[in-house]
């Protein structure tokens, strides 16, 4: 984990480059697709879900919730991701749908820089990292 520093237009930039974000699309995807059919079913996508620990806490400190809680929560963003409902997501739902998530999230972070703690392989460090590099160069 590190601590940096963002802005909506950091996270909007990583999406619009089509190279830098449908590549990092494809690397998760595939991670993520572990018996390599190349479709997520419940199972493996519910484990990235569940890696972001983001109802399991509450700024930083574990909470008990109760567990059929966790799995409405998780049914849904399936549902959300396996846009024909077919019981499957296919890379190009996961790209849908992360690309609509990145942007939302660039929507509510604004113009004002905000400092975040970010996991070191998540969407929005990769968003940072982009953009560093490109200020270096």
């Amino acid at each position: 984990m590190s601590v940096e520093l963002l802005d909506g237009s950091t996270v909007l930039s990583f999406v619009e480059d089509e190279e830098a974000f449908n590549g990092l699309i494809h690397d998760r995807f595939s991670n993520l697709d572990t018996n390599h059919d190349g479709f997520l079913s419940y199972s493996e996508i519910l484990k990235e879900f569940q890696s972001m620990r983001v109802f399991e806490t509450h700024f930083g400190i574990d909470v008990k919730r109760d567990p059929d809680e966790f799995a409405h929560v998780y049914d849904s963003l399936f549902v959300k991701f396996d846009h024909d409902a077919n019981g499957a997501v296919d890379l190009e739902e996961f790209k849908m749908e992360t690309k609509s998530m990145m942007l939302a999230m660039a929507n509510g972070l604004g113009v004002l820089p905000v400092q975040m703690v970010l996991e070191e392989d998540s969407f929005l460090k990769k968003a940072v990292e982009r953009e560093a590099m490109k200020m270096n160069a």
